[in-house]
């Protein structure tokens, strides 16, 4: 354990990962403390608050500590505060895949959150992977060539909102392929599941280098896993990891709020291509 005054950092995994103890976001942070958490997320890209139970507007706040809030146009939106958003999958369903939140736009999140409320006995824990991690193992020749790549996902907000019935066609958008993240500089796989192909190769290539790519990013090689109680808070680095919600409680109850955090200096984001 590494102590960060004024809080501590307890290490997850020994790529990335943080459970942050000693520190209480119910309330005001000082400057100190708040210049200490956006290092220790700069530094560990997933970072977990065990038992905060926050509030919507507590949630809002502890995300504007990390990026600015975002007003997302098509999610539901919790009645306390419009920048939050409930989920219950019992209601919205699962999302049960390795993906990345806001491919829709270009930039995508900063970062996402979740506090939850309501978990299942057994199961219903979330992995995270480092796609800078994945990225650093592949070989120069294969790191050029992704490079020139970008891929290819849905530009539709509509469809990327839980239990929403997707469209079948629509306006497309592209991201690179490799991410220099904006923030550390760092440069790291871009992908996820929902990627309709890539451009610049054939789509013979594209398959297989899609296969090839979800596979090696998804290894246990770079992941990270985490069980849940009622009001754990946990945020990431959106353009750092994806993550996945593993679907092995069945019908059981898993009731959370979710805060998106977008970097103020982003500008607006262009529309994407039909």
């Amino acid at each position: 354990m590494t102590t960060v005054a004024p809080f501590d950092i307890v290490r997850t995994g020994p790529r990335f990962g943080a459970e942050i103890t000693g520190i209480d976001l119910t309330g005001p942070l000082d400057a100190t403390t708040t210049d200490a958490l956006r290092q220790a997320f700069r530094d560990h890209k997933v970072l977990v608050f065990r038992g905060q139970h926050l509030t919507p507007d507590q949630h809002v706040a502890a995300v504007r500590v990390f990026a600015e809030p975002f007003d997302h146009p098509t999610a539901a939106k919790d009645p306390a505060n419009p920048l939050v958003y409930p989920y219950n999958v019992r209601k919205t369903g699962k999302a049960s895949t390795w993906h990345i939140g806001g491919l829709w736009r270009a930039p995508v999140f900063a970062i996402e959150s979740l506090t939850y409320e309501v978990v299942p006995e057994l199961g219903g824990h979330t992995l995270w992977a480092d796609l800078q991690a994945a990225y650093d193992d592949l070989s120069e020749p294969f790191k050029e060539l992704l490079a020139s790549v970008s891929a290819v996902y849905d530009g539709n907000a509509e469809n990327y909102a839980q239990g929403s019935k997707k469209t079948t066609s629509g306006p497309t958008i592209e991201h690179p392929v490799v991410l220099t993240h904006p923030t550390t500089g760092r440069k790291g796989l871009f992908i996820s599941t929902s990627a309709t192909g890539l451009t610049g190769v054939t789509p013979a290539e594209s398959k297989v280098l899609l296969d090839h790519l979800l596979r090696h990013a998804s290894s246990p090689d770079y992941t990270i896993r985490f069980g849940w109680q009622p009001g754990d808070f946990v945020l990431w680095d959106n353009r750092a990891t994806w993550h996945y919600a593993v679907d092995d409680y069945g019908d059981g109850a898993r009731v959370y709020r979710k805060v998106i955090g977008v970097e103020p200096e982003a500008g607006p984001v262009p529309e994407a291509r039909s």
